[in-house]
């Protein structure tokens, strides 16, 4: 039995401690945002925050996040409020498919909360999620309209 803090709760789960972190969020805690991509690290689909650090969780044992606050896709919105970066992917159509926004937009989320205006340049090396769609100028478009977005609020 493990104890993570998961979206602000604490939660118990009967999980081997050497489970990846995104099986236990999407199998055992139903927090099905967070997708399976490569299962390698290498695409962060399964993009979350651990201490407000971006972390591939299909590599992350369980292990290594037991005192840590995890936040996935599903904390960041409110009952009536999406977050800014949600609200920029609304407004600039960034998803094709959408398979890989939920990591996208944790991993941009992080970028923000670090550089909250960020150049093409912190862009570029920050984000380094995969979109198969290859919708990354309507992404850096997304980016900055978050960034402006958390400026006049």
């Amino acid at each position: 039995m493990v104890t993570l803090t998961v979206n602000g709760e604490k939660r118990d789960f009967d999980v081997e401690v050497e489970m990846p972190l995104l099986w236990v969020l999407r199998d055992v805690a139903n927090l099905t945002g967070t997708k399976f991509g490569c299962g390698a690290g290498l695409c962060g689909a399964c993009s979350v925050l651990v201490d407000g650090e971006i972390t591939r969780s299909c590599i992350t044992p369980v292990e290594g996040v037991l005192n840590s606050d995890i936040r996935t896709i599903e904390s960041l919105a409110t009952a009536d409020k999406l977050s800014a970066v949600q609200q920029a992917w609304a407004e600039i159509e960034v998803p094709q498919c959408g398979y890989c926004q939920p990591g996208m937009i944790m991993a941009v989320t992080a970028l923000l909360a670090q550089t909250p205006k960020p150049s093409d340049q912190d862009i570029d090396a920050a984000i380094t999620n995969i979109c198969r769609c290859g919708t990354y100028d309507r992404i850096r478009q997304g980016i900055h309209r978050a960034a402006e977005i958390v400026a006049a609020s």
